[in-house]
């Protein structure tokens, strides 16, 4: 069997010429004779690694010079909890809930100090994303959270939100690199690298110097410091190495590609020939309000559960991978990542048309 269209909302497809290398390095990286698998993380081979995937990732967001890269594990999952841990110095944060890791963020946040929700769409099953031009900011908050793309529901904040001088902390796990991104907006910019960049294990926080310091709440692990992986420069521990070199190899074809507009372009081209079809289809609509769509995730439905089971079961047949949706909406999801070629898109939106002219 060969390659098939995978739409996986992450782990999720990879740049097929990324692959390709790094399965001509696997045995021997760069004359060294052994696997980045198999090599020391202080060695100077993998310091390279590491330091030119910073120097990539810099250049490709223009992240400013008083921002710091880090590379940690734990997931963006573990960062619901090292957010509050080393930002909320006055006990209190403002969430903007727009889907389910929103929400999950903002409960792990509770056990560290005031959680103030200050805008959700979970009123319409998180399918819009609310008007965040002149909230309700809480005065003492330290930080106001957003999660910038929303997986499971396929909305993106399309202007972030006005947080009158408040730190922005946003997830961006399923947009990472989909466009350019005005990196000084942010306090804290971080993703789990799973969806658009590498393979699952390794977690990218950005984050700007002077959030950095000691002075974090009190029985925070060490391993939980972002001071402890700045001073050690991403390698206090083993860091997740393997995963940090194709999240390298991923930046340099990103590169390659033109950078982030150029992904825009495309990302949008992408998405345009699915929505496109879905607005005139008889059959499948899509879920998400038109405004707030995402570029990277596309949940639609037919209205009949069963109808909707052999739709994913006939598209597997037909070579398209991971399109049931989560149960949260049902239905199904194309995610549709920077790495996902156009052809995927065109295939899917053709065997949609014909699944539709049998069914209607």
């Amino acid at each position: 069997m060969g390659r098939v269209y995978n739409f996986s909302a992450g782990p999720a497809v990879l740049p097929e010429e990324v692959l390709r290398e790094a399965a001509d390095e696997m045995l021997d990286y760069n004359g060294s004779g052994m696997s980045v698998m198999e090599m020391s993380h202080r060695s100077r081979a993998f310091q390279e690694i590491i330091e030119t995937a910073e120097s990539d990732l810099r250049e490709l967001m223009d992240i400013p010079a008083n921002y710091k890269v880090l590379f940690l594990q734990g997931g963006a999952s573990q960062q619901f909890a090292m957010i509050p841990m080393n930002l909320m110095k006055h006990g209190a944060a403002d969430y903007i809930v727009t889907g389910q890791w929103a929400k999950k963020a903002a409960a792990e946040a509770k056990k560290y100090g005031t959680v103030n929700v200050i805008a959700s769409s979970e009123d319409e099953n998180f399918s819009y994303i609310p008007d965040c031009m002149d909230l309700p900011v809480s005065e003492n908050a330290d930080y106001v959270y957003i999660c910038e793309n929303n997986t499971i529901y396929g909305t993106k904040f399309k202007e972030l939100p006005n947080t009158k001088g408040k730190t922005l902390v946003a997830d961006v796990s399923s947009c990472f690199l989909s466009e350019p991104v005005d990196v000084k907006r942010y306090g804290v910019i971080y993703g789990g690298v799973q969806k658009n960049i590498g393979p699952a294990g390794v977690v990218i926080v950005i984050i700007r110097e002077d959030l950095i310091t000691d002075e974090v709440l009190p029985g925070t692990p060490t391993m939980l410091k972002y001071k402890t992986h700045m001073d050690a420069r991403s390698l206090y521990n083993t860091p997740p190495a393997y995963g940090i070199y194709i999240c390298g190899k991923v930046f340099k074809w990103l590169k390659k590609q033109g950078g982030l507009s150029a992904m825009k372009e495309y990302n949008e081209k992408k998405a345009r020939l699915l929505y496109d079809y879905l607005d005139q289809s008889r059959l499948f609509k899509g879920t998400a309000a038109k405004k707030d769509r995402s570029l990277m995730n596309v949940p639609f439905v037919t209205g009949n559960d069963e109808l909707d089971a052999e739709f994913v079961k006939e598209a597997k047949k037909a070579g398209f991978e991971n399109l049931k949706g989560h149960r949260s909406v049902g239905g199904m999801r194309a995610s549709i990542y920077n790495a996902m070629p156009a052809e995927g898109v065109e295939a899917l939106a053709a065997f949609m048309r014909k699944f539709e002219e049998e069914n209607v």
